[in-house]
């Protein structure tokens, strides 16, 4: 169970814990390092990323370390990719206020509102990391085998029982489980991610009930006690988000890392503003106002596209409301900055806790 098992073992890892990989730019080859180098799966998310950028960073992350870590891709990137004039033009007025606001121009129509994954997995593939993680759907057989080829290890990420069920038939190696509390975006594919809304420590043990692929539990886990309390419901590994996205070392901006230790950090939503998926995020401005228009929520990427385009100067002019803030529902109890005393703690934490020998208060 602790700190050795399949997981680890397949993976080369020291320790069952894996970074989670953030998409849109968040995540760094700095915090991807220092966890891979500290014993854990340092993730990197290049779903925004495309093929030239992938085999680019794959090469800078080989030539800093020879430990292994993991690239995510969205496997369903889009729910619509085009605009007529007319559409692009109201959609444009829609977020006119936000980008007159922040003293931005008005964006114009562009050739492609984001990235391919079958123009970005071939590049993945030659990259060639120790693993493979993905969401929003499973790849193709022949994907799945190539990784297998290459002596990639597959991660598919779940939300539900079925979808834990089609993974395990399509012969992904590990099985991410991830609950409702997580920050970031609800990654469903069988079922609307609405209807897909399972609490992490109900979802763990009914999906190790159902299939035999070691599971990796995500979602609501920050610290030790979150860790010890998923490998006793049956996980073989956790991945934690929230708090290392807070740390110094990943690439959120000031403003999102001071959210998620701000008391703002206690009002999460799930909404579609952001980028057009469900995901989780703190409650802000923008959030809510785009509520006010379900009906006007544009599709994924496009949607996310357009906040996009005023993202960086809400950044810099240090405008927490008009900016996607993801943050789980555990980020009220985050305390470390640095990514190397978070790992530490954890580590030394879980070890107190399964030696049964000077536990935490927290833990009597």
């Amino acid at each position: 169970m602790w700190p050795q098992n399949a997981v680890t073992r397949r993976l080369g890892l020291d320790y069952p814990i894996i970074q989670g990989p953030f998409g849109g730019g968040l995540s760094s080859a700095k915090l991807l390092v220092t966890v891979s180098k500290a014993g854990g799966l340092g993730s990197f998310g290049v779903h925004h990323l495309g093929p030239m950028q992938i085999r680019a960073l794959g090469a800078d992350l080989h030539a800093q370390t020879t430990r292994p870590f993991a690239l995510n891709l969205w496997v369903s990137s889009h729910d619509s990719d085009t605009l007529t004039a007319h559409q692009f033009s109201y959609a444009t007025a829609l977020f006119k206020p936000y980008f007159e606001e922040l003293g931005v121009a008005l964006p114009t129509m562009p050739e492609k509102y984001g990235e391919k994954f079958d123009d970005q997995i071939e590049a993945l593939l030659e990259v060639r990391p120790a693993a493979f993680s993905f969401v929003y759907g499973i790849p193709s057989a022949d994907i799945l085998a190539e990784c297998r080829r290459r002596e990639i290890v597959t991660i598919g990420t779940i939300t539900t029982v079925d979808e834990a069920i089609a993974m395990e038939n399509a012969g992904v190696d590990f099985i991410v489980a991830t609950g409702m509390e997580a920050g970031g975006h609800r990654v469903s594919f069988l079922q609307p991610p609405e209807d897909s809304l399972t609490g992490t420590f109900a979802l763990i043990p009914t999906v190790t009930a159902k299939v035999k692929t070691p599971v990796i539990a995500a979602g609501g886990i920050a610290n030790a006690r979150g860790m010890a309390a998923a490998f006793m419901l049956g996980a073989q590994a956790v991945q934690i988000g929230s708090a290392f996205l807070a740390c110094e070392e990943s690439n959120a901006s000031k403003v999102h890392r001071d959210a998620l230790f701000s008391e703002k950090a206690k009002y999460t939503i799930l909404t579609r503003a952001f980028t057009g998926r469900l995901a989780r995020g703190i409650r802000n401005r923008l959030a809510e106002e785009m509520h006010l228009r379900d009906a006007d929520v544009l599709p994924y990427p496009i949607q996310s596209w357009f906040t996009g385009g005023f993202k960086p100067a809400a950044m810099q002019q240090g405008r927490p409301d008009l900016m996607s803030l993801w943050a789980g529902q555990i980020a009220p109890l985050l305390q470390h900055r640095h990514a190397q005393e978070l790992f530490a703690e954890l580590v030394n934490d879980t070890n107190k806790f399964f030696s049964g020998t000077s536990l935490p208060s927290t833990f009597s």
